[in-house]
């Protein structure tokens, strides 16, 4: 190795984009794709469950067919998908990418699935369905802002991190202080973990709006749209089959939880589509709040300094130029 060189040199290169919902980072990926060896792999929580493909903004079969994705389209929507799950697929992937010599592209903005990366992932004890099924009936009876509550007497750190209506995570860190008698973010803090940095060596981008108010905009127009594609029949679709219901992870997906409720009677229409925007914003906010925190981030932004959008080719370049 020469005196100028980095142990990181001869690791194989990986690339993260993340951002916010709706900010673009498909588009992006999808241009980096015609300028670099990359194979893109999806970080979404939505997008591995087959048939949540309209209101999950799932790329077109026409856009997969020119750009695959991988861990698009991998579950059944009545299964569950942990971010362990998707650490151990994403690893998998990456280094089927790496041994044919392209880059991995890791694109999305399921932040929780990054860090399982970066950081690794504690030993834990396995999901218990019986403590689920009690959490998850002491949650219809008192609302997730309860059950938040109590999570933040016996582990604050947690409880900090989370909206109150962040169920799957409010749900985890109780069912973990109660098989164990000790707060989630205490374990994670104390056992061992092996980051991707460890065998990787990472760029990571950000796609992020100046004005927020830019994002706020995009997501109602997105959402609408939504709704004009079909997106209410997508989920009318789901509900006939029998099997799914409200508490399963992809059917509290932002959005399909309130077309859902819509086709329960439980909203109106328009209830709904105010509902999933509000929804799907403060998703963007917990995102965007997960991003300012982020370490070694490179920041490529919607917007030039004076609150101009900037044209999709100069976003590109700016990326590039990262990537060199």
């Amino acid at each position: 190795m020469s005196p100028s060189a980095s142990p990181d040199d001869d690791k194989p290169r990986a690339i993260f984009l993340m951002g916010p919902t709706a900010s673009g980072k498909t588009d992006l990926a999808m241009g980096i794709s015609e300028h670099l060896p990359v194979e893109l792999v999806s970080v979404d929580s939505a997008l591995v469950y087959r048939g949540l493909d309209i209101g999950s903004a799932k790329p077109s079969e026409q856009e997969l067919a020119r750009y695959p994705h991988r861990l698009i389209d991998i579950c059944d929507p009545s299964e569950s998908y942990s971010a362990g799950d998707f650490r151990r697929d994403a690893l998998a992937a990456m280094a089927d990418i790496s041994a044919a010599g392209r880059i991995p592209l890791l694109v999305g903005g399921t932040m929780l699935y990054f860090r399982a990366l970066l950081q690794g992932m504690a030993e834990l004890p396995q999901a218990d369905p019986r403590l689920r099924a009690e959490i998850e009936a002491r949650a219809q009876r008192d609302g997730w802002p309860a059950l938040h509550a109590e999570l933040a007497q016996v582990d604050p750190e947690l409880a900090a991190e989370l909206h109150p209506n962040h169920s799957v995570r409010i749900e985890r860190g109780l069912e973990v202080y109660r098989l164990t008698g000790r707060p989630l973010s205490e374990l994670r803090r104390e056992q061992a973990r092996e980051p991707v940095t460890d065998h990787y060596r990472v760029t990571q981008l950000a796609l992020l709006p100046r004005d927020r108010a830019l994002l706020h905009e995009r997501i109602e127009r997105r959402f609408r749209q939504m709704l004009e594609r079909g997106f209410v029949e997508e989920v009318r679709g789901l509900r006939a089959r029998g099997d799914l219901h409200e508490d399963l992870p992809a059917i509290r997906a932002v959005g399909y939880r309130q077309v859902w409720q819509y086709l329960s009677g439980e909203l109106t229409y328009d209830e709904m589509a105010e509902a999933g925007i509000a929804a799907t914003r403060q998703l963007a906010k917990r995102q965007l709040t997960w991003l300012r925190r982020w370490p070694d981030l490179a920041h490529i932004y919607l917007q030039a300094p004076d609150g101009t959008l900037r044209k999709n080719d100069e976003i590109l370049a700016e990326a590039l130029k990262f990537l060199a």
